[in-house]
């Protein structure tokens, strides 16, 4: 493991972790609790990421105003992410504010009020937010597909939830699932950047009062095989949308970055092969790529257009020969040199800021319970072969395995 990186395991469930970096003047400070929208069911659906948004509204000794005047005054910044499976609050600051950053947050994780007039008018706000969603299919098709993929278990729930779902969390119902998910699972404490370990842990027994559950991980049904199906939304648009794919490993799997250089070889970059197929040589897609959104112990793969309503068909077969070019003639060994090479690069840049490297420090602990060097993953990428990459692809290409979502226009395009 990094030198730099002490974790320690404070007593009442909170793991403390901090990477200190002696070469910058900032740090950022994060709060993960092990829960997210997988956790919910169609009743509260969106319950996780509502309780996000409230708890920037206020606590028992700060007003929302406050909880920011109190950061941006020392230079830094607050904000917060949902996952399926993970929720995170997060600080930016300069050295030497650690003491006040930290204290305005675990002041919000522990004390929020939950006022029923601020839930009122903060759901107000996330319909807002759900609207937009919902008027840019290149947004919303990536719900849609993933609530085809994984049929009736709960990850195939959006994460901002349903809009009759968002008008009715009130005060007891936030409260209620607020203390479950977040005290009745471990606080995780990460930092990155020039911050020392001594100060966080002087801090942790300074302002967490609250007590958290010593449980790892919450006890979550694993999606079963689903039978590909296809459907297509009509919408009042000019282009037309698209995402062909299916299931794959999760992040645990052992194969997991084989499914990742795939994805690689096949759609992420500007020299991808369907990128080169599509855009560069036919000049029928502005948008095309491939991507995979990847859970514990599953992920969704997918190939994602958008084009010309009149070029769908084409656009269609071009992806299916693309599909067979690989199956019948796999990878070359130069090919999947240069896939390393972007996926390796794209890692390593994906650090240079301290956010990210919070951000890998808290995912990875979650996912792996330890944190996973960069040097593991190189290596284990770098021992993938060819045949490895057909043998994935093989198993994810398959027609019959395919799920098909569409948002198509409501008349035909101009």
């Amino acid at each position: 493991m990094n030198k730099n990186i002490n974790i320690t395991e404070v007593e009442n469930g909170i793991v403390v972790v901090s990477e200190k970096l002696t070469e910058i003047k900032s740090y950022t400070l994060g709060f993960w609790f092990n829960t997210g929208s997988r956790d919910e069911t169609e009743e509260n659906n969106g319950i996780s990421h509502f309780i996000e948004h409230s708890l920037f509204k206020g606590t028992k000794k700060r007003t929302a105003k406050k909880i920011s005047d109190e950061i941006e005054t020392t230079g830094g910044y607050l904000n917060a992410f949902t996952t399926k499976e993970h929720t995170c609050y997060y600080g930016r600051g300069i050295s030497g504010s650690e003491k006040k950053m930290f204290s305005v947050l675990s002041d919000m994780v522990q004390n929020p009020l939950f006022s029923d007039r601020e839930l009122k008018k903060e759901s107000g706000v996330i319909l807002d937010e759900l609207y937009d969603i919902l008027d840019t299919p290149e947004e919303f098709i990536f719900d849609e597909f993933e609530e085809l993929l994984f049929g009736r278990n709960s990850l195939a729930m959006s994460i901002i939830g349903t809009e009759r779902n968002i008008k009715e969390f009130n005060h007891r119902s936030v409260k209620e699932y607020f203390d479950k998910n977040y005290f009745g699972g471990k606080l995780l404490i990460v930092a990155s950047g020039n911050i020392e370990h001594s100060d966080l842990l002087k801090l942790c027994g300074k302002y967490i009062t609250k007590k958290y559950s010593s449980a790892d991980k919450p006890n979550r049904r694993k999606p079963g095989r689903q039978k590909a199906k296809s459907k297509f939304i009509k919408h009042p648009i000019n282009q037309y949308y698209s995402i062909i794919g299916t299931s794959g490993v999760g992040y645990s799997h052992k194969d997991y970055y084989k499914l990742r250089l795939l994805s690689v070889i096949l759609g992420e970059g500007s020299s991808s092969r369907l990128f080169q197929t599509l855009r560069e040589k036919s000049g029928i897609a502005y948008q095309i790529n491939t991507f995979v959104n990847s859970y514990s112990d599953i992920s969704a793969f997918g190939v994602y257009f958008s084009t010309n309503n009149n070029n769908r068909k084409k656009a269609r077969e071009l992806i299916f020969k693309e599909f067979d070019k690989l199956l019948s003639k796999g990878v070359s060994k130069s090919e999947l040199a240069k896939a390393r090479k972007i996926f390796i690069g794209n890692t390593i840049l994906s650090i240079e800021s301290t956010s990210n490297r919070m951000n890998r420090i808290g995912n990875s602990l979650l996912a792996y319970g330890k944190i996973k060097p960069i040097e593991e993953s190189v290596r284990e990428v770098e021992r993938i072969t060819t045949e490895e990459i057909l043998a994935t692809a093989k198993s994810l290409l398959d027609e019959t395995r395919l799920f098909e979502i569409g948002v198509e226009p409501e008349e035909k395009s101009r």
